[in-house]
């Protein structure tokens, strides 16, 4: 990289910092700190939710699957925006009305305090393993990039991601993510892909060179296709980081059009990193790591200042993810297993000190986890294995299933994370085998536990709010 690129990168990093820092004077509680104040407007809302589920793997793992399979390496993303979608058009009204903070906190509502813990502890996992994921990739562009060693690559961009959220939280968060959504947009679509079709001599050029199977948008194969639904579409319903960003919105109508404006860009945002993925196996198909298939494009490709410029938009979608997955996993701790401990109330100064205290640990926890993990979308597919094979069928039966009882939703998803590890281990980490075990594990369980052990008093059901 030129000197003008490195300056570029920079100056976005010095500028993400300040705007963190404006962000804590913005921070009068813990809400705040967790849900910036639940007063987004649209675009705002809209900046945080595309922000938060386009990070590390939509960007890099989608060019390494554009790479190794065409156009149908956009599944994985498309199924993310799907999944949004679905959130958006199911449970919108019920998330509106639950004015709650977490997920497990709907769950303790609906259930017990036993569902709360489990709950928190399997969402947790989920949200710091997605931040690992970011984290990795944060390393893997600068150091393919800047050539700096994997290491203090991953110190840098990690410590700057935990600096800003640990300063203002969600404000800090929901005010980058701005900046990120606009860098990350012009980026993608205004630069990188302009000028990787370019570099391959146009589309017409770009189909003819690489082998007819990429054209096919089922290339990928119908097995992992239904993988990446049961992984990333399921598991986008019951995501603490997504539910937490959904708390953002000042109404809900807000928070529809967000969704379904989220889910649209996802799929174009797709379609994008695909198509530059299959650029870049025209320019160099012998590339020993397809993983570095989008980083090597654009030290290839794109003149200097425009290389900055890029640097700067996919450095902005992996923060924006790992900012996000950061608070969800220390709100989790804090709101759903320290204080509930302690059985009192705390102040909102403690309680704020006790957010920041959180996301400090289980910032240096990821960015330690992050130097010996090397693939991205093993790390992811983990993450999201656990999360819908255990969460699923407890929080979508809870909302719908007034039978389901409290015992049954504890044991459900106390048999069904156990189905999943051990299924993984034994399976592999990219076999779909262990995701199934684990709903239908998940499923019979909850119906079989909620007619034996049903509650002794009618459960908490969530009401829909009405359209504001």
């Amino acid at each position: 990289m030129g000197v003008l690129d490195v300056v570029l990168m920079f100056t976005y990093f010095f500028v993400i910092i300040g705007v963190g820092i404006i962000g804590t004077k913005k921070i009068k509680s813990s809400e705040g700190y967790a849900v910036a104040g639940r007063n987004l407007g649209f675009f705002m809302y809209l900046s945080c939710l595309a922000a938060v589920i386009l990070g590390g793997a939509s960007t890099i793992g989608t060019a390494k699957l554009g790479y190794m399979f065409g156009i149908s390496g956009a599944w994985l993303v498309i199924m993310i925006g799907l999944g949004t979608f679905l959130l958006t058009l199911l449970l919108s009204k019920k998330l509106f009305g639950l004015k709650a903070v977490t997920i497990s906190e709907m769950l303790f509502k609906r259930y017990n305090s036993q569902s709360r813990i489990m709950s928190a502890l399997v969402a947790c996992t989920y949200t710091t393993m997605i931040a690992i994921t970011q984290v990795i990739a944060m390393g893997t562009i600068m150091n393919v990039l800047l050539g700096w060693g994997m290491i203090p690559s991953i110190f840098l961009s990690g410590g700057i991601v935990l600096l800003y959220t640990l300063l203002g939280g969600m404000w800090s968060i929901t005010m980058t993510d701005v900046i990120q959504f606009c860098i990350m947009t012009i980026g993608i679509f205004f630069i990188m892909l302009p000028e990787s079709l370019s570099s391959a001599g146009g589309w017409s050029a770009l189909s003819r060179h690489v082998p007819a199977a990429y054209m096919n948008s089922t290339n990928i194969g119908w097995s992992t296709i239904f993988q990446y639904f049961l992984l990333y579409t399921l598991g986008m319903l019951v995501g603490q980081d997504l539910w937490q960003r959904t708390f953002t919105a000042k109404s809900l109508r807000t928070l529809k059009a967000g969704g379904i404006a989220a889910g649209i860009y996802s799929i174009f945002y797709a379609l994008a990193v695909a198509v530059i993925g299959m650029c870049a196996f025209t320019v160099f198909p012998h590339l020993d790591d397809p993983q570095n298939a989008f980083a090597e494009m654009v030290l290839r490709v794109l003149p200097t200042g425009l290389m900055g410029v890029v640097l700067a938009s996919v450095m902005s979608a992996l923060m924006s993810t790992a900012s996000g997955t950061l608070l969800a996993s220390s709100t989790l701790l804090v709101n759903d297993i320290i204080k509930p401990a302690f059985k009192k109330t705390f102040s909102e100064k403690k309680s704020l000190l006790l957010s920041r205290l959180l996301t400090l640990i289980v910032g240096l926890f990821v960015i330690l986890c992050s130097i010996w993990l090397q693939d991205i979308l093993v790390a992811l597919d983990v993450a999201y294995a656990i999360l819908t094979g255990a969460m699923f069928f407890p929080i979508v039966l809870g909302f719908f299933w007034k039978k389901a009882s409290a015992k049954a939703s504890f044991i459900s998803m106390l048999i069904s994370t156990a189905t999943i590890v051990i299924g993984l281990f034994v399976k592999g980490t990219t076999s779909t085998e262990p995701i199934l075990y684990g709903l239908c594990t998940s499923l019979i369980s909850i119906i079989i536990f909620s007619y034996l052990l049903p509650d002794e008093k009618p459960s908490f059901v969530v009401e829909e709010q009405q359209v504001l």
